[in-house]
């Protein structure tokens, strides 16, 4: 796990920037993508660049149950406003929050996901932990599943919305086993409130109280932190 620290949010999207170019040059064709506060600068890096990707595919990790893009609170409607009107992509995937069976919603991803191998996945991580919607407790061999969403994180989602009580539960989500499929993962955290967070995934032990610790277990993962962010860590590369 590389660690690299930056001065703030656009410096850190700038190298996240570099990190896919660099990958695209090299041939990827399958980006895992996340949506939140964390990868803003790296889409605005992005849409802001020339590079193309009408011959890649996306994958997002998760979209919120009873929300589609006619939403302007759910992630389709996000990932259009901060990357796909700007960059479109071959095909573009995001669990289906408003499917009539969701459990089979959740197979029908899988399947898109073992089509399609993920190259370079982009993540951030929760207040608790959490990648994706995995929350804590949630077992590392999870596929693609239903969640219900934390407390914790309905509160920090809260601040996309009119009210909390507007905040969806409930998720579908790439599951834990899904996301370590990715042959590239690049994490993104900024701001005091993830250090916690950021030192038990990157000095803790591995567990599923903490789900981001899974990625010790990972051959490349680079954390891509501000200062603020980084402060707990006792050591830094």
């Amino acid at each position: 796990m590389k660690i690299i620290t930056v001065k703030n949010a656009q410096e850190g999207g700038k190298v996240a920037f570099d990190l896919l170019k660099d990958k695209m040059s090299q041939g990827i064709e399958t980006l895992g993508l996340a949506t939140g506060s964390s990868p803003e600068t790296f889409y605005e890096e992005i849409r802001q660049s020339d590079l193309d990707f009408s011959h890649m595919t996306s994958i997002n990790l998760d979209e919120y149950v009873g929300l589609d893009d006619s939403s302007d609170q759910s992630y389709a409607y996000f990932m259009k406003q901060q990357l796909f009107d700007a960059k479109p992509f071959k095909a573009s995937y995001l669990p289906d929050g408003k499917a009539d069976d969701l459990a089979v919603a959740a197979r029908d991803y899988d399947r898109i996901i073992a089509e399609n191998p993920i190259d370079f996945q982009i993540l951030g991580i929760g207040r608790n932990g959490h990648i994706g919607f995995n929350e804590p407790g949630t077992s590392f061999d999870a596929t693609t599943q239903i969640v219900d969403l934390a407390p914790s994180t309905v509160e920090a989602n809260s601040r996309f919305f009119d009210s909390i009580e507007d905040v969806p539960k409930k998720a579908i989500s790439m599951g834990i086993a899904s996301i370590m499929t990715a042959k590239t993962i690049v994490l993104l955290a900024f701001g005091e409130e993830k250090a916690k967070a950021i030192k038990s995934m990157v000095e803790g032990p591995v567990t599923e109280d903490l789900p981001g610790s899974i990625l010790q277990k990972h051959d490349d993962v680079v954390v891509i932190v501000d200062e603020a962010a980084a402060s707990l860590l006792t050591t830094q590369n």
